[in-house]
């Protein structure tokens, strides 16, 4: 089933007279660790959500837990069931394939679970999942890339990690650029990291003696492929198109900048969206369950204003 943000908005509102009925409902949440800015952005929004839950849902208590790795991720989840009773848990996995078996293994235990942004392998065991629209980010990515090289060009283009969410928007990207005469050189993995960016793209640029383009799909390897494009003094490379909305990035498409001319949305703070609807789930009249997508639309000069947020930690 799927419903969209505005439906969840409503049922929380209607919600509202039961907030004050205080039965007691632990949420856990599991997110990775700041390891670089979108990450950051999801913890920092995960703990920010969860005092405002805690303050409107008397009774309601949230435990935020962030892990390095996916087995310490593993690890905390067995400990979270271990150690407390919990009636939902908020996981937005390290990655799809060794966060399934631990996930569901919760869900074994009666616990409602609601996954955030990188799916599991098998979405059966999902009650509640909250992502941005993988496909259209990787459409609209196509799109541009097409719209912006006229129709022809050779790229490279630098993938996430190992999850369902990559994958969705790499097929979607392939198939928008399907037709026309835009040819991929190379694609490897940069786990949405500059530092892996700047290394792949290290490899890339000594490989390939001209590129038009760079798909990056995430704004902190964004940065790090245009850390090695100037290394390296490369002036063939026309731009390089991340993706997430990092303020950094928003504002050098405000500002015009030729090698960040756009960017595409994606943003951390769905990990709000995916708590306040599981809290809805305990404490409205009636349980919630679905697929809530956040959209992922362009950014360019035009409307870059209205995504740019100086004070924000991403």
């Amino acid at each position: 089933m799927k419903t969209t943000l505005l439906a969840a908005a409503v049922l929380l509102g209607i919600a509202g007279t039961a907030f004050a009925q205080g039965h007691k409902v632990t949420i856990a949440v599991s997110v990775p660790t700041a390891d670089h800015g979108w990450t950051g952005g999801v913890l920092y929004g995960a703990k920010q959500e969860a005092a405002l839950l805690e303050k409107a849902y008397p009774g309601l208590t949230v435990v935020v837990k962030s892990s390095a790795s996916p087995a310490d991720q593993a690890n905390a989840l067995e400990d979270l069931t271990a150690t407390q009773k919990i009636d939902a848990l908020v996981v937005l996995p390290y990655n799809s394939d060794q966060l399934t078996e631990p996930v569901r293994r919760v869900k074994q235990k009666g616990v409602l679970i609601t996954v955030v942004d990188r799916g599991l392998k098998d979405p059966s065991i999902q009650d509640v999942y909250v992502a941005g629209n993988n496909p259209q980010m990787g459409r609209v990515s196509g799109e541009y890339m097409v719209k912006a090289l006229g129709g022809k060009g050779d790229i490279v283009v630098l993938r996430g990690i190992p999850t369902v969410i990559d994958t969705q928007r790499v097929d979607a990207f392939k198939q928008a650029i399907a037709g026309s005469q835009i040819k991929i050189l190379d694609m490897q993995f940069a786990n949405w990291n500059r530092d892996d960016g700047f290394k792949v793209m290290q490899d890339f640029l000594s490989k390939y003696n001209h590129i038009d383009a760079v798909w990056a799909q995430d704004d902190d390897t964004a940065i790090g492929v245009l850390r090695a494009i100037s290394q390296a003094k490369r002036t063939d490379i026309k731009f390089v198109l991340g993706g997430a909305g990092m303020k950094e990035m928003v504002k050098r498409v405000m500002d015009g900048d030729k090698m960040v001319p756009a960017d595409v949305l994606y943003p951390p703070s769905m990990i709000k969206t995916a708590m306040a609807v599981t809290a809805a789930h305990f404490y409205g009249d009636a349980p919630i369950e679905g697929t809530y997508i956040v959209g992922s639309p362009l950014i360019t000069r035009q409307n870059a204003k209205q995504y740019y947020d100086p004070n924000s930690p991403f």
